[in-house]
């Protein structure tokens, strides 16, 4: 679940390669309306790191200040008697170059805020993480929160599709899609076998599933299950689905595989078109006059490639 709050701040580190520069970029504007090549962002909106795929943790911030000393200062309002915890100082800030934070500094910076807070402080297995972190000229203090890769226990499904997105490429679409979930109603009208589906569902987004092909709405079921999900998935041509959604997430690459027409193609966006309000489209080719034709506006997009093969992911409305 997500919010936004003014009270509270948020620091959120990130880690990606090259190829997947884009894709993290529009995900992080997604979330955050904004983007940063620091791989580093201040925010008041509250995502669970866990949700991205490019996301390393997230600071709570407790306690800020212009100097450290004045972090160290306010450590002893926190902690509890009778918990352990430990600070760790990010790597990843935008103080680099000249102004690099070394490591010896980096561990005297935690141990002097860890000897200052209530409770005991534990290296190995503390019940509270803490991180400090300098950014934009301020340190900044709080509960830390690590990323857990849930993504990756999604890569060995009992069904494979051999053109699926990545397991780590379809959570970023969702997020992408469905950045604040509360209230949105989703729907993937060509699930396949599933792989967004189950992406979607374990961030507890509201998504149902459609496909034409019988046998992978059975393979999208299956892999759902498997990961102990509920979802919605029967079969339907996208032209005959009469309800109306927030979001429509369509995987498009047919052009690479098979056959099929830009008639056929234009039959799915138009009526996609007719049944969200914004769909994420995912091509294997650049469309922007095709979808403009269909009457969508492209309001943001990416490029995420693996190895020499490339995808493009626009968001219309």
């Amino acid at each position: 679940m997500t919010n936004i709050s003014r009270q509270s701040a948020f620091i959120y580190t990130f880690a990606y390669n090259d190829a997947e520069r884009s894709l993290c970029h529009l995900e992080m504007r997604s979330f955050f309306g904004k983007v940063t090549e620091l791989k580093i962002i201040k925010s008041h909106v509250n995502i669970n790191p866990s949700r991205s795929p490019f996301i390393k943790g997230r600071v709570e911030v407790l306690a800020e200040g212009e100097t450290v000393e004045e972090i160290v200062v306010q450590a002893s309002a926190f902690g509890k008697e009778g918990e352990t915890n430990k600070v760790i100082f990010l790597k990843i800030n935008d103080r680099q170059g000249k102004d690099k934070v070394e490591n010896n500094e980096r561990l005297q910076i935690e141990r002097a805020i860890g000897s200052e807070m209530q409770g005991d402080f534990d290296l190995h297995n503390p019940d509270q993480l803490y991180a400090v972190v300098p950014y934009e000229g301020r340190w900044y203090f709080g509960m830390y929160t690590k990323s857990e890769p849930i993504w990756f226990e999604h890569i060995k499904k009992p069904r494979e599709y051999s053109t699926a997105l990545s397991t780590r490429v379809a959570r970023a679409v969702a997020n992408i899609a469905v950045p604040h979930p509360k209230g949105i109603r989703a729907i993937d009208p060509c699930c396949g076998i599933g792989t967004v589906l189950v992406e979607a569902l374990s961030m507890g987004i509201d998504i149902v599933g459609r496909d034409i092909n019988p046998l992978v709405c059975e393979g999208s079921r299956e892999n759902i299950a498997y990961f102990g999900l509920t979802g919605d998935v029967k079969k339907s041509a996208i032209e005959d689905i009469t309800e109306t959604y927030d979001v429509a997430i369509i995987d498009l690459p047919y052009n690479l595989y098979t056959h099929v027409s830009w008639e056929a193609q234009f039959e799915i966006l138009k009526h996609a078109r007719r049944i969200a309000k914004k769909v994420v489209i995912v091509t294997i080719e650049s469309m922007d006059e095709r979808l403009e034709s269909v009457g969508f506006h492209i309001i943001d997009r990416c490029i995420t490639t693996k190895q020499q093969f490339s995808r493009e992911i626009v968001v219309c409305e």
